[in-house]
């Protein structure tokens, strides 16, 4: 089915796409509607433009591929699917995610992976081909960050305060990171050959789906970073 955005507002859209029976379904001249693809399960949904926030919000296994840059808050409460920026995203990405995968080819704004949880067989994963903004990771409880620092034109390859907050979950960032200050809530050391295996699969559907050679990217110095301590703010809370 193929639908276009041009003068529908997000209400009207996301109603078209909930109605369909379709499985596959293309839009086209999309600019700026809200919730394209929230909560579904069983669609693959390609969009032509830019949607607006809240891109795959609580998506629990559909598929979403965005052949341009999305807005802030993409794959918002996500539970499980994938969901595939060809550009750019804003903040907040992965917001409180749960489960599924998602994938940029560019560059994230602030606060990518706040509040990413992990439950049983649900793991979040976040692959972040540029650069981040400040606070990645930010009060993050489980899954996996990657950030690969591709084309990233002499750009940090993460901005302020990474890691603030978190208590759970792993994060690999590949590059330099001079000048990139992080909490005493974590532990950073480089990453080894067998701890670059957990990431192997993940960047390799990356490089499938945007270019590049994994066994390349994977040569070079990668960063894990972990919590310290598995309550790190028991001490707020409980005399010693």
């Amino acid at each position: 089915m193929n639908i276009s955005a041009k003068e529908k507002d997000f209400q009207e859209l996301n109603e078209i796409i909930r109605r369909s029976s379709d499985s596959d379904i293309v839009i086209d001249s999309c600019l700026g509607q809200r919730y394209i693809g929230a909560g579904l399960s069983d669609k693959r949904i390609s969009v032509f433009g830019t949607p607006g926030n809240a891109l795959g919000a609580y998506l629990n296994g559909a598929e979403v591929t965005v052949c341009a840059n999305a807005q802030d808050a993409v794959g918002d409460t996500m539970n499980d699917g994938r969901i595939v920026i060809h550009g750019n995203v804003g903040d907040a990405v992965g917001y409180a995610m749960r489960g599924g995968r998602i994938f940029i080819k560019g560059n994230a704004g602030y606060r990518a992976g706040i509040h990413m949880k992990a439950y049983k067989e649900k793991k979040p994963i976040i692959v972040i081909g540029g650069t981040t903004g400040s606070f990645l990771g930010e009060y993050q409880a489980g899954g996996l960050i990657i950030v690969l620092g591709l084309n990233a034109g002499g750009k940090r390859l993460v901005g302020n305060f990474p890691c603030t907050g978190m208590h759970g979950g792993k994060m690999f960032l590949r590059g330099d990171l001079t000048g990139i200050h992080f909490t005493h809530q974590v532990k950073k050391a480089e990453a080894s050959a067998e701890d670059l295996e957990e990431i192997r699969a993940y960047v390799e559907e990356y490089c499938d789906l945007f270019g590049g050679n994994a066994d390349d990217i994977l040569k070079s110095r990668f960063t894990m970073v972990v919590p310290d301590s598995a309550n790190p703010y028991k001490q707020l809370y409980v005399a010693n």
